[in-house]
């Protein structure tokens, strides 16, 4: 089973702006290389951190609308969400050390210094 969540159009603000917890949204597009080679990872974080953060995917080639809402130009983009807002962005193939420690710093409250 896959730890990951399709994301699309529809339900989009269920699973990503009303989530109780952060949420990493992948756009990506089956022709794109550098995306096939960052999915491995994704699943990891999405089996590694379930019920912690949620790691949702969106196709740009059919979701054209969400990609523009959001200024997707280069892909892979991976967005942060924390309680509907956008927090933090990646461009490209990120390592999956830096994904996750962006990932830690939503997940902790903001007053843990």
């Amino acid at each position: 089973m896959k730890a990951t969540i399709d994301t699309n159009e529809t339900n989009f603000t269920t699973e990503v702006l009303q989530a109780e917890q952060p949420v990493l949204v992948d756009f990506w597009a089956g022709w794109c290389g550098p995306c096939k080679m960052i999915a491995p990872v994704l699943e990891e974080i999405a089996a590694e951190n379930a019920g912690r953060i949620k790691v949702a995917k969106v196709d740009v080639d059919a979701n054209p609308v969400l990609a523009a809402q959001y200024g997707i130009q280069s892909i892979p983009t991976l967005l942060f969400f924390q309680n509907g807002e956008l927090k933090d962005k990646l461009v490209g193939a990120i390592a999956k050390r830096t994904i996750v420690s962006r990932l830690e710093r939503l997940a902790q409250p903001a007053n843990s210094h």
